[in-house]
């Protein structure tokens, strides 16, 4: 006998809408105003989640118990998987003496902290969330950061900041190709209208990351060189999504970006180089020489994780990986017992492809790395199992965040908050971007949260007349605002940059940024429904 979900317990969608929203609320006050640790506050979520499903939407206890334990799975692998590997890796460069040069090579480029900030944050990330996604560029990004000098806890929270533009189309750009199998909308014309969106936000993120970094009165100095930043990013992010597709905007315009400013910066420097004032070495060493050869082996890790990720995004290279090392079944219990609100069975099966999981990627670069580097294996082995020590509490709290996550998706609390949403009726388009934000604060994925609500938004939107593909389009585009301050990126960024404990602070760093940015969109979707609909690309 399966468990049919709920939707509106209370048969009052007002106090229905209210009631879910409490577990959201939680987060908010226990990291933005209790300043619990991240792990704690993720951990108690979690209980208040299962508490209301069992008891508000008498869900039975097994099956809560159940799809906890199916999201805390996940949790582990891939995202955990991911975190470790990247992590791995920076340390390994870190113990090998190679960031030194690493350090010295990107002052050799630039010492201003402003334009590092640019190329390492926004470009390199975004660049990443091309290839890999999932957690990664965050992970990879903040240490490189810590690792040159930065703040912690600037490092962190600007290098989730920087990671909104490219979620959208992360990972060979699954976020739209997920909306459109769950709408039967062409990916193309998501990718079209999400690239006509993000772009504008592409042009001021630069900006706003400068002035996070050094302020407005020390962004203005740079301006030419985030402008060339910013807008080269823009350029080949729209083109690349109109043209060609979702698969390579982050990858095109991460590249594109990091080559427009490094030959720029060979024919403009700013007139003064700016560093932290708490700097303790505010002046680089720059006597000392190194050659090619050198500087390359100090990047050989990056550059093999770069090479390796491509590769695994690869889609004959990831057919014939998971063809040799997939492990699939139906979870015990779980699988097809629950039905949705329209009566269908919901799907629990557990992949694990450990051959062609993007962590398994960086670990293959790590492993081929540590020789180039000068370590030896048993090093390297010693290295790893130090990374998990340094980890175990940011796993504890990626796994109770996607269980978290999970809880509220099966019981029909997150399809709640939706419909309440859904019932704006003419100012949907505006609260569009909204659910798309909700659902990637919840799961930390915009292809989960694509998956979550596309049908409903492009339902909802031809129910009072808009074209479906805006609002599917505001799905994909609010997510990327919701990463930043999803509990798990939260996580990730907090493993990466050495601040397990101080969740709270990142949180609170980031969400007034994220307030800002959805409300932007929101006004940018409601225009494009209702004011420039010639935007809007035929299909």
């Amino acid at each position: 006998m399966n468990w049919n979900q709920v939707v509106n317990p209370f048969n009052n969608m007002v106090l229905s809408s209210l009631v879910a929203v409490l577990p959201i609320l939680f987060i908010f006050w226990a990291l933005a105003i209790k300043k619990m640790k991240g792990y704690q506050a993720s951990l108690i979520a979690v209980g208040i989640a299962i508490l209301l499903a069992v008891l508000v939407y008498s869900m039975p206890v097994k099956l809560a118990l159940l799809t906890t334990t199916n999201g805390a799975l996940y949790g582990l692998f891939p995202i955990g998987w991911i975190v470790v590997c990247a992590v791995f890796l920076f340390n390994l460069t870190v113990e090998s003496g190679q960031f030194e040069i690493i350090k010295h090579y990107m002052a050799s480029i630039t010492a201003d902290r402003r334009l590092q900030a640019l190329l390492i944050a926004f470009s390199f990330g975004s660049f990443l969330e091309g290839t890999a996604g999932f957690g990664a560029p965050v992970a990879i990004t903040a240490a490189m950061l810590v690792g040159l000098g930065f703040n912690p806890l600037y490092a962190a929270a600007i290098c989730l900041i920087a990671n909104t533009a490219p979620v959208a189309f992360g990972a060979i750009g699954i976020p739209i190709t997920v909306a459109s199998q769950v709408t039967s909308i062409p990916e193309m014309a998501i990718s079209k209208t999400v690239g006509r969106t993000l772009p504008i936000l592409s042009v001021l993120i630069p900006f706003y990351l400068v002035v996070l970094v050094a302020g407005f009165k020390n962004a203005k100095p740079v301006l030419p060189a985030i402008l060339v930043s910013g807008i080269s990013f823009a350029f080949l992010q729209w083109f690349s999504s109109n043209f060609l597709g979702p698969a390579l905007p982050d990858v095109i315009a991460g590249i594109g970006s990091i080559v427009s400013l490094v030959v720029f910066l060979k024919f403009w420097k700013p007139q003064k180089i700016w560093r932290f004032a708490d700097e303790v070495h505010p002046v680089m060493q720059m006597e000392k020489k190194y050659s090619h050869g050198q500087i390359a082996r100090a990047w050989s890790p990056f550059i093999l994780l770069t090479l390796m990720v491509i590769a695994w995004g690869m889609q004959p290279v990831k057919e014939a990986l998971n063809a040799t090392g997939t492990v699939e079944f139906a979870f015990p219990g779980l699988h097809h017992a629950i039905n949705d609100s329209s009566g269908k069975p919901v799907p629990h099966i557990y992949k694990f492809n450990f051959l062609s999981a993007a962590g398994t990627a960086i670990f293959i670069a790590a492993l081929i790395a540590i020789p180039l580097i000068g370590l030896r294996y048993s090093e390297g082995a010693r290295i790893f199992v130090k990374t998990l020590k340094q980890l175990k509490y940011p796993l504890i709290t990626i796994m109770s965040v996607l269980g978290f996550a999970y809880i509220l998706n099966d019981s029909g609390i997150t399809m709640t908050m939706a419909q309440a949403l859904a019932n704006t009726g003419f100012l949907f388009p505006f609260f569009a971007p909204v659910l798309g934000w909700l659902g990637v604060f919840i799961t930390g994925s915009d292809t989960s949260a694509n998956a979550l609500f596309g049908k409903l938004q492009a339902a909802t939107a031809s129910s009072i007349g808009v074209d479906p593909v805006v609002t599917v389009a505001a799905n994909v585009s609010g997510g990327v605002v919701g990463k930043m301050i999803s509990p798990q990126s939260i996580a990730v960024a907090a493993a990466a940059g050495n601040l397990v404990g101080r969740e709270s602070e990142l949180f609170r760093f980031t969400v007034k940024h994220s307030f800002f940015m959805l409300v932007f969109i929101c006004l940018l979707v409601l225009a494009q429904a209702y004011v420039v609909s010639w935007i809007i690309p035929n299909y």
